[in-house]
């Protein structure tokens, strides 16, 4: 604990101190901005923007008690939103009395597990759930003798834990990669991926509502226009180069990492969002004021992390 806290550098301060100064500034600016406008739709979105201001303010003072708690906080953090994360996707998905052996080895098991595992820096993290757990699944189930929608129940469930745990988990992965060059393992880089991809939903949002015109997959996703997409990425990944002195990398390798994680983070709100148009609901859950559920936040990074890490770790990890 004594070594974390001596690597808690000033890069990492000031990072943390940007994020809140963008918070204020997004804050005093929603408040001026709801006083001046008058129509009741351009209220409305107001109104919703600092929903999210709000929500945001609470989410960076739990994530940025994690950091300073050190590597165990941030697995801890992350495990409770895998947990929560495979909740919400259980409610919506459809499962039989025969399922809930499986439920719950899949929930008090694995998940614990997969966070366990990195806790230890054992490299079997990478191969427990896509291997053992894939099979473990559909054998419990077969078990339980309910052969009614077995490929559906078997399937959907291993969607959920791969999704919101074993895909989640690469975000707190990043804080046991031994970087070369000294620079590792460090939450800077975490926190990195958690900027970008973040703001790209959030700048996606702003310049959606501000100049969208085109949708892009209306029926997945109403609210995405390509004129959001656009302004949305290449604004994260300008946001992206101008944080390289946070990172092992170039300034352009920053944006070159930058654009991949907008790009999939973009990917998994369109994919998470066609499970929710196809169970019919408007968000995964009510958990947080503005954004919906866990899933509604985290769908970005639930597919950046994942290919972020083995790209960091690929060409800058001491492998």
């Amino acid at each position: 604990m004594t070594q974390w806290f001596a690597a808690i550098n000033p890069q990492l301060l000031w990072a943390v101190g940007g994020v809140l100064g963008v918070l204020a500034v997004a804050t005093i600016a929603g408040l001026v901005i709801k006083l001046v406008v008058k129509t009741p739709s351009a209220q409305g979105t107001i109104d919703n923007l600092n929903k999210r201001i709000r929500s945001w303010w609470v989410m960076v003072a739990i994530f940025a008690l994690t950091l300073a708690v050190g590597p165990i906080g941030s697995l801890v953090l992350f495990g409770i939103l895998s947990f929560l994360a495979l909740r919400e996707y259980i409610t919506l998905v459809p499962t039989r009395r025969a399922d809930h052996h499986t439920l719950f080895w899949t929930f008090f098991l694995f998940t614990p597990l997969q966070y366990f595992l990195l806790g230890i820096k054992w490299s079997g993290f990478v191969i427990v759930i896509p291997v053992y757990a894939f099979l473990f699944i559909p054998a419990t189930m077969a078990l339980a003798g309910d052969i009614q929608d077995f490929l559906e129940r078997a399937a959907k469930i291993q969607w959920g834990l791969m999704i919101c745990v074993y895909c989640m988990s690469y975000a707190p992965a990043l804080l046991t990669l031994d970087i070369r060059g000294g620079y590792g393992p460090d939450a800077k880089l975490l926190l990195f991926l958690v900027i970008v991809d973040q703001l790209s939903d959030v700048l996606q949002y702003v310049w959606g509502k501000l100049l969208g015109r085109h949708k892009i997959a209306p029926v997945v996703s109403p609210n995405k226009t390509w004129e959001g997409f656009i302004g949305g990425v290449l604004s994260a990944t300008a946001v992206g180069a101008g944080l390289w002195w946070m990172t092992p990398f170039t300034p352009a390798v920053a944006a070159a990492m930058s654009l991949l994680i907008t790009l999939l983070g973009f990917a998994g709100g369109l994919v998470m969002s066609a499970i929710k148009r196809d169970r019919g609901v408007k968000d995964y859950g009510t958990l947080i004021e503005g954004h919906g559920g866990i899933l509604d936040r985290m769908d970005s990074v639930i597919f950046a992390a994942p290919v972020f890490f083995h790209v960091v770790r690929f060409f800058y990890g001491i492998l």
